[in-house]
C-alpha cells in the first residue's frame, strides 16, 4: 500500500525522485499519466492493467473521453540508479511541475503534485468533504 508523503526537487532534465518505499510497491518500471485534480498518477504494471481494463470495457461512443485522457501522454518509466524517474514535459505541463515536488501515496496509486498545488489542495478539503466520501464507504 502506497501511504505517505515526501518533498523533492525535480532536476533540470524533468527527472524527480521517487521514494524507495514507493519503488518497492511500484516495481522495477511503472506508469505516470495525467491525473485529477491537477497531479500525475503513477501506477504499478498491475494497476496500469485493471485501468486499462476498465477503461477499454465502456462502449468506445462513451468511454473515448477518459481513453484520451489517461492513455495519450502516458509514459512507461523506470528509474534510474538514483531512484529518479523521467517526466515527459507534457505530463510536467499537466501537472505544472517546475522544481518543488510532492510525492504522496493514495493506497494503489502514488502522485505527483506541485507542491503548491498540493498546499493549495490540502488546505481545500474540509471535514464537510471527508465526511461525504467516507459516508460512500459507509464508515
Amino acid at each position: 500500500m502506497l501511504t505517505g508523503e515526501y518533498q523533492h526537487n525535480m532536476d533540470p532534465k524533468g527527472r524527480v525522485t521517487m521514494p524507495s518505499k514507493f519503488r518497492e510497491d511500484l516495481g522495477d518500471k511503472f506508469y505516470v499519466c495525467k491525473g485529477l485534480d491537477g497531479c500525475l498518477f503513477v501506477l504499478s504494471c498491475a494497476q496500469w492493467d485493471k485501468l486499462v481494463e476498465k477503461v477499454s470495457a465502456i462502449p468506445l461512443a462513451q468511454g473515448k473521453g477518459i481513453q484520451r485522457y489517461f492513455f495519450s501522454g502516458a509514459a512507461q518509466v523506470e528509474p534510474d540508479k538514483q531512484g529518479r524517474i523521467l517526466i515527459p514535459p507534457k505530463l510536467r505541463q499537466h501537472a505544472g511541475l517546475e522544481k518543488d515536488v510532492t510525492v504522496i501515496g493514495a493506497a494503489v496509486r502514488a502522485e505527483i503534485w506541485d507542491t503548491a498545488r498540493w498546499e493549495a489542495y490540502t488546505e481545500s478539503q474540509t471535514d464537510e468533504n471527508i465526511e461525504e466520501s467516507m459516508a460512500l464507504l459507509d464508515f
